[in-house]
């Protein structure tokens, strides 16, 4: 079997190269110089994403996200690969959640990042899927695992470095997607005749507060997690203040560290017809283990 991706040079790429190459032949990991001719699978990994320095243009999204996803899944339609993998986003549906996101709930993103992502879904789904051809669009939730960065980095650092975690008064649920089993959802896909194409959540099995993977993050450390539990309106005035002065905590950030998200995964895992191979906690245990290992 024969794949050419995009995007192999970021976290997510990376990590699927260094896992799918003891299966498959990596041919081309170059938009550029893509062989379709003699490609099997395409895996489209390569996007814009969020910009959290918030320096982006609006276009550079759309440009990358929707455009490039137009070009490369035409190309595929083209070719005579048979299959075609796509990493779209659970933000091309809701920047927030309301009880659970499933594949069917109506669209709605707020951010261009969000729009990109949906406007590149919209165009695949337009278009006729060839016989002897099969199309997955998958929308992982936050993914975590080695070369991983953002949130998880910041929790990891203040736990490891013994600081108490000030927020256990903060009750919420989030879905996380281990990259071990976004491994194995694309090599079933890729490997398997027998999964319909279309529209797929992916996110592990039990979706975690903020506390219990600060106590993960801890028992990853052989350490016991420091938690307080500050007054919830005092951790808010003080994010009010970071929005003002610059602190490591302002109201985005405390937002992001304390709402719900959870994304169920019950379409996908009905379609393989087996387990995930990963539990939520363990797939999180590998990544801050890997953040040791890194250091």
């Amino acid at each position: 079997m024969r794949i050419s991706i995009t995007g192999s040079t970021g976290f997510v790429g990376q990590n699927i190269v260094s896992r799918l190459l003891s299966y498959f032949d990596i041919l081309e990991i170059s938009r550029s110089s893509f062989k379709l001719e003699i490609t099997d699978v395409i895996i489209h990994l390569a996007g814009k994403a969020h910009d959290l320095k918030k320096v982006s243009s609006p276009d550079d999204y759309y440009k990358v996200n929707t455009e490039l996803t137009k070009e490369i899944f035409d190309d595929f339609l083209l070719s005579n690969a048979k299959v075609f993998i796509t990493l779209s986003s659970v933000k091309a549906v809701a920047d927030e959640v309301d009880g659970e996101l499933f594949e069917d709930t109506t669209p709605n993103p707020i951010t261009h990042y969000g729009k990109s992502k949906l406007l590149a879904e919209q165009y695949i789904g337009s278009k006729p899927i060839p016989e002897g051809k099969r199309v997955y669009i998958l929308r992982p939730c936050m993914i975590h695992g080695p070369g991983n960065k953002g949130n998880l980095n910041l929790l990891y650092s203040l736990v490891s470095n013994g600081v108490p975690w000030p927020l256990g008064l903060f009750k919420n649920s989030r879905s996380y997607l281990s990259i071990d089993n976004l491994c194995f959802i694309m090599r079933e896909l890729i490997e398997r005749e027998d999964i319909p194409s279309g529209i797929y959540n992916v996110a592990d099995d039990i979706p975690l507060s903020t506390n219990e993977v600060i106590n993960i993050i801890a028992e990853s450390n052989g350490k016991k997690a420091r938690v307080l539990n500050l007054s919830m309106n005092l951790i808010k005035a003080i994010a009010r203040v970071g929005d003002l002065i610059n602190l490591p905590l302002d109201s985005e950030r405390l937002q992001k560290l304390t709402e719900s998200y959870v994304v169920s995964n019950a379409k996908i895992k009905a379609a393989l017809g087996k387990p995930l191979p990963v539990s939520s906690k363990d797939g999180l245990i590998r990544t801050f283990k890997s953040f040791v290992d890194n250091v």
